[in-house]
């Protein structure tokens, strides 16, 4: 029995990561919203997330800004407006500096013609060796 829940989880778990694309407003449709970096050490070097953005609507689409919620991540955008069924992307870069602790830092995202700022995540566990 146990074995048959374990895979009943799995399967429920696949699900929601093949419907892990979010879409806002009916315009901007992102891959993920979350990337989980899971564990890393205090040396690694600085991991970059990439979230692909694709404008579903039928007017162009412009990534405003993107603002992190802390020095420590770093973000760039694609500056350049996106026609309908075009894809642009966030990237983000964590860079430990603080130590050894889980982290979930945001991102902010702010896209032309949506109100409501779009909020993406990087999480994960940094350890010592």
């Amino acid at each position: 029995m146990k074995k048959f829940s374990a895979i009943i989880i799995a399967v429920i778990l696949a699900v929601f990561q093949l419907n892990a694309q979010s879409t806002f407003s009916g315009r901007a449709e992102f891959d993920k919203t979350v990337c989980d970096f899971g564990t890393i050490t205090v040396n690694d070097p600085p991991q970059t997330a990439t979230f692909t953005i694709k404008n579903v609507g039928d007017t162009p689409l412009t990534i405003l800004s993107a603002i992190s919620s802390c020095g420590c991540t770093g973000v760039t955008w694609t500056r350049e407006s996106l026609q309908p069924g075009e894809k642009g992307v966030v990237e983000a870069t964590y860079a430990n500096q603080d130590g050894p602790f889980p982290f979930d830092k945001t991102v902010t995202v702010y896209l032309s013609d949506i109100k409501k700022p779009v909020k993406l995540h990087l999480k994960g566990k940094v350890v010592k060796q």
